[in-house]
């Protein structure tokens, strides 16, 4: 009986301290307020730009989806490094910051590193990555979602059953090596195939391996949820805007051109966001579908034979 007693307050102690330890974990939301105030939203896009330059950040991208909102792009040596030691961690090499006019008010936010650096289940936590744009920007809260996810639960992150993992990306074509896949991706941007254009490349060192961001401009029947602004308009409507959603990528890693499901890369930014209802998955039904038929077609839906 004292040996079953015990062992008892042995898996209760155990329980108590694995359960003030999970309490204890940090946890992240998606975005990263800077700051919200009255303002001409061009002399802030100006104010920002300066001050990411000024923080050693290389702005690579701007993206303007619809006019009320900038979307600027940046990385630098440090965070590519950090990038290129991870599988597919190419998808973590940037940070995106948004100026966002809304309510008579302009709110400047970013992409949370910690929250990228967990659900892109990167070999770093990007903590330095974080520092350098609270430096520069500034931090008022963290948003996006109710309650916010640890890194354990990050990195194992999906929406609901039967939706993709980081783990399950779209793979778009193969080619007989990376210099070609790069090729092909860079001919489907120019061309502005199903309205799919370039918003910057970022190289990793010392691999192949390349991210692009895109504009999804889609308008036909074919694609036409895979539009920015019509994706935004559906599911961005909190007062606070997640425009440092956009914009979306495709990865070139090796000879593999590679997209996130839109069911993950949606969801990570709006993990919150009703199935149904207003303002709900349902709304955008078909985006993961259309996002994917065209962002295939940039890739060229090439299948080079395998080695």
């Amino acid at each position: 009986m004292k040996k079953f007693f015990l062992a008892a307050m042995l898996v209760v102690f155990t329980v108590a301290a694995t359960g003030a330890n999970a309490a204890s974990d940090p946890k992240y939301k998606p975005f990263v307020l800077a700051s919200k105030a009255a303002g001409d939203k061009a002399a802030t896009v100006a104010d920002v730009s300066a001050k990411l330059k000024s923080a050693g950040l290389d702005i690579v991208g701007t993206h303007s989806p619809y006019p009320s909102t900038t979307i600027l792009v940046v990385t630098n040596d440090a965070m590519k490094m950090a990038a290129a030691k991870s599988k597919h961690g190419g998808f973590g090499a940037a940070q995106r910051v948004s100026i966002t006019e809304h309510n008579g008010e302009v709110q400047v936010a970013y992409t949370n590193p910690r929250y990228m650096a967990g659900s892109y289940r990167m070999n770093t936590d990007l903590g330095f990555a974080a520092d350098t744009m609270e430096k520069a920007l500034g931090k008022v809260e963290e948003y996006g979602m109710k309650s916010g996810m640890d890194d354990d639960d990050l990195r194992d992150y999906h929406y609901m059953m039967g939706m993709e993992y980081f783990t399950d990306p779209h793979y778009l074509s193969r080619y007989k090596n990376y210099n070609d896949a790069i090729a092909a991706v860079e001919k489907g941007l120019a061309a502005g195939t199903m309205g799919v254009s370039k918003v910057y490349r970022i190289d990793l060192p010392g691999k192949d391996e390349s991210l692009f961001g895109v504009a999804l401009n889609g308008a036909s029947d074919a694609v036409g949820q895979a539009n920015d602004a019509y994706l935004m308009s559906e599911i961005d409507f909190k007062d606070v805007r997640s425009s440092a959603h956009l914009p979306y990528e495709i990865l070139v890693a090796g000879k593999k051109v590679y997209s996130l499901s839109a069911r993950f890369r949606i969801a990570q930014s709006f993990p919150d966001l009703s199935m149904m209802g207003d303002n709900s998955f349902m709304n955008i039904m078909d985006s993961p579908n259309d996002i994917k038929a065209a962002l295939k077609a940039v890739a060229g839906d090439h299948w080079e034979k395998l080695d």
